[in-house]
C-alpha cells in the first residue's frame, strides 16, 4: 500500500483556523471602524418606526381628456414618483394607488423629506417653445388703434440677450400695440392686403384720399391670445400658474418666467418644438468657469434633431424672435437666445443653487408625469404606533433568544459557548452592515425588517445545531474529537448550504415579487441568511476547531456537551485478519 503523502489533510479539515478567525476580525473591525467613519452609528428607521409625512394625490385631467385617468397611467405615475424619491436618497418611501385616481406617497423622515415632498406632485411637463413677444410681467392696458399712416411709438432698445443656455435678465419696455402687432406677425394672421395688390391708379383705389385705411380684424384665436397676454398678471402667483393650463403642445400659449427674484417677465409662445420625453438624461452640475449651477441635459437621437431643426430656424431671427424658452410644467425657467445650430445638448441656467438644480435634474432624468396632480392631504405621521410595536416585536425576540439559549446550554452545555458567541458575531455584522446600509443603498429600518431579523436568530441557531448533531453522531461511531470534528464539517456543510440557499431563493422571490414594507422583510432575511454562512464558516468551525485541542472538550468532559458515555457511543472498531489456507490439495482427515 502506498503511503499518504506528507502534508495531505483530511476530507473536510482545516489544519490553520487562525487563518479565518483573523480574516473575520478583520471584516468586523473594518465594518464597525467604516461605521462610525461615517458619523451613521444607528440603522435609518422606516416611517413605521421614525415618523414622516403622508401625502394623498388626485389625478385630474385636463378638460375633453378624462379617459387619460385610468390604470396605464396612474402605475406609470407610481413608478415616475417613486423612482424620483429614490434618486434623491429617501429610502422606505411606499407609493401606491388607492382607488381610481388616488396616489398615496408616505415619506419616511429624513434630510431630504422636504425635497422630496415638494416633487412627488411635479408633473415635469417640459416642452421647448419659441418666444414671440415678452415684455415685463404686470398686466397692460388694452391697445388702442392706431392709424396706419401715424407714427407708432417705437420700443425702446432691447439689450443684448443672452447666449443658449444663459437665462435672460433683460426685461424689454414695449407698449401694447407694438406687442400686439408683432404677435400678429408671428402668428402668420391674413395680410389685409389681397393677393395680388392693384396699383393706385387701380378701379380698387379708394375715392377718397387721405382717409386712413382701417386696421384689419386679427384672427379670433390671435386676438383672444393677445388679450390673455395683456392681461396677465405675473406678479400673482395664481395667475402665474395658471397661465398655461388646458394648452396643447400644438398651440401658442402665454406663461411666466423669473428674471431674478422678485422680477418676473410675461412671453408668449409658438408651439411646442421639443418636449420633455425627447431628454435622454438630465443632472444638476457646477459650471466652474461662470462659477453658477446649471442643469446640463443631453437628447435622445429624435429629441438632437428636433433640437438642431429648431435653433437653426431660430439662429436667423432677430431678438426676441431668435429665443426658446424652456418651459417646465407652464413656468419659462430660461429663455435663452439662439445664435448657433445646437444638437446634442442643451444647459438650463439661472438663479439655481445646488439644491434647486440637482432637484430639477432629477425630476428630468426620470421623466413627466402622465397626469396632472393635486395634492389632497399632506398629514405628519408620528412614530408612536410603530415605537410600541417594535417595543413587542423586541420583547418577543427577546424571549425568543433567551428560550434558545436556554436549551442550548441545557442540552449542549459547553458547546452552547460556541453558539451563543456565532450568535453575537452574527447580530454584530448584521447592526454594522445596516448602519452602512442606510447612507449607502438608502436602506431603512421597519417592522418588518426587525420580523426578519428575529426570523434569522432560528435560521442561525439551526446551523449550529446541525454541526454539533453531526460530531456528535461521529462520537458515536467510537472516533475521538478531533478527527470527529473534521469529518463532520463536510456532510454538515452540505446540509447548511442547501438549507440556506432555500432561505434565500424564498426571500429573494419575495423581495422581488412584493412592494413596499414587505421588501423590508425579505431583505432582512436574505442578508441574514448570507451572513449566517459566513459566521458558520469563518467562525464556527474554526473555533469548533481550536476547542477540540483543549483538554476541556478533547477528553469528553461531562460539562462539554460531547461525553461519549452520555452519547452512548459504541467501544473503538478492532478489524480482525482472517488467515487464508495455502492452496493445494486438502486432506480428508483435517476436512
Amino acid at each position: 500500500m502506498a503511503a499518504p503523502k506528507k502534508g495531505r489533510r483530511p476530507a473536510g479539515g482545516q489544519s490553520r483556523p487562525g487563518r479565518a478567525l483573523a480574516l473575520i476580525l478583520i471584516a468586523m473591525v473594518a465594518l464597525t471602524g467604516g461605521m462610525f467613519w461615517s458619523g451613521h452609528t444607528t440603522p435609518r428607521l422606516g416611517i413605521d418606526l421614525a415618523g414622516g409625512t403622508s401625502i394623498t394625490l388626485k389625478a385630474k385631467a385636463d378638460p375633453g381628456q378624462e379617459s387619460a385617468v385610468n390604470e396605464t397611467n396612474m402605475n406609470t405615475a407610481v413608478g415616475i414618483i417613486e423612482r424620483r424619491v429614490n434618486g434623491l436618497g429617501v429610502s422606505e418611501a411606499e407609493v401606491q394607488t388607492q382607488g381610481r385616481e388616488n396616489i398615496i406617497v408616505n415619506i419616511p423622515r429624513g434630510t431630504n423629506e422636504k425635497q422630496a415632498r415638494e416633487q412627488v406632485g411635479t408633473t415635469a411637463q417640459l416642452y421647448f417653445r419659441p418666444v414671440l413677444a415678452v415684455t415685463n410681467g404686470a398686466p397692460q392696458a388694452a391697445p388702442s388703434a392706431t392709424p396706419s399712416g401715424s407714427a407708432s411709438p417705437k420700443p425702446s432698445a432691447t439689450p443684448s440677450a443672452p447666449t443658449a443656455g444663459e437665462k435672460s435678465s433683460a426685461t424689454p419696455s414695449a407698449t401694447a400695440s407694438t406687442q400686439g402687432r408683432a404677435l400678429t406677425e408671428a402668428l402668420k394672421a391674413p395680410s389685409p392686403t389681397p393677393t395680388g395688390s392693384a396699383s393706385p391708379s387701380s378701379s380698387t383705389t379708394p375715392k377718397a384720399t387721405g382717409t386712413p385705411q382701417a386696421t384689419p380684424t386679427p384672427d379670433p384665436a390671435t386676438a383672444a391670445l393677445e388679450q390673455k397676454f395683456t392681461a396677465l398678471n405675473c406678479l400673482d402667483p395664481k395667475q402665474r400658474t395658471t397661465a398655461g393650463q388646458g394648452v396643447k403642445p400644438d398651440q401658442p400659449t402665454v406663461a411666466c418666467g423669473e428674471d431674478s427674484p422678485g422680477q418676473w417677465s410675461k412671453y408668449i409662445l409658438g408651439p411646442a418644438e421639443v418636449d420633455g420625453r425627447d431628454v435622454d438624461d438630465a443632472k444638476g452640475v457646477f459650471d466652474q468657469q461662470r462659477g453658477m449651477w446649471i442643469v446640463t441635459m443631453d437628447f435622445t437621437d429624435g429629441g438632437s434633431k428636433k433640437f438642431q431643426s429648431i435653433t437653426g430656424k431660430l439662429s436667423q431671427q432677430t431678438e426676441p424672435q431668435n429665443r426658446f424658452a424652456i418651459v417646465l410644467d407652464g413656468e419659462v425657467v430660461s429663455a435663452p437666445s439662439v445664435r448657433q445650430t445646437l444638437s446634442a445638448s442643451a444647459e438650463i441656467s439661472g438663479s439655481f443653487n445646488q439644491q434647486s438644480a440637482q432637484d430639477l435634474g432629477n425630476i428630468l432624468s426620470y421623466g413627466a408625469l402622465p397626469l396632472t396632480f393635486q395634492t389632497q392631504s399632506v398629514d405628519t405621521v408620528t412614530a408612536a404606533l410603530g415605537g410600541d410595536q417594535l417595543e413587542a416585536g423586541l420583547i418577543a425576540g427577546a424571549i425568543g433568544l433567551a428560550l434558545v439559549i436556554i436549551y442550548l446550554v441545557v442540552y449542549y452545555r459547553g458547546l452552547s459557548l460556541i453558539a451563543i458567541l456565532s450568535l453575537g458575531v452574527s447580530a454584530l455584522l448584521t447592526y454594522v452592515i445596516m448602519a452602512l446600509l442606510g447612507p449607502a443603498i438608502g436602506f431603512a429600518l421597519n417592522l418588518p425588517a426587525v420580523c426578519g431579523a428575529i426570523v434569522a436568530i432560528g435560521i442561525t441557531a439551526d446551523s449550529f445545531i446541525v454541526y454539533f448533531e453531526r460530531i456528535r453522531d461521529e462520537l458515536r461511531e467510537g472516533r475521538t474529537l478531533r478527527p470527529a470534528v473534521e469529518r463532520a464539517w463536510p456532510r454538515a456543510r452540505r446540509t447548511i448550504l442547501v438549507s440556506d440557499f432555500v432561505s434565500f431563493l424564498a426571500a429573494a422571490v419575495l423581495f422581488i415579487v412584493t412592494v413596499g414594507k414587505v421588501q423590508g422583510f425579505a431583505f432582512t432575511l436574505g442578508l441574514t441568511t448570507l451572513l449566517d454562512i459566513v459566521v458558520v464558516f469563518l467562525f464556527t468551525k474554526p473555533v469548533m476547531t481550536l476547542l477540540a485541542r483543549t483538554t476541556f472538550f478533547g477528553n469528553g468532559h461531562p460539562w462539554s456537551g460531547l461525553d461519549p458515555k452520555r452519547l452512548g457511543a459504541k467501544p473503538p472498531l478492532r478489524r480482525t485478519r482472517r488467515t487464508t489456507a495455502p492452496a493445494g490439495p486438502v486432506d480428508p482427515k483435517e476436512a
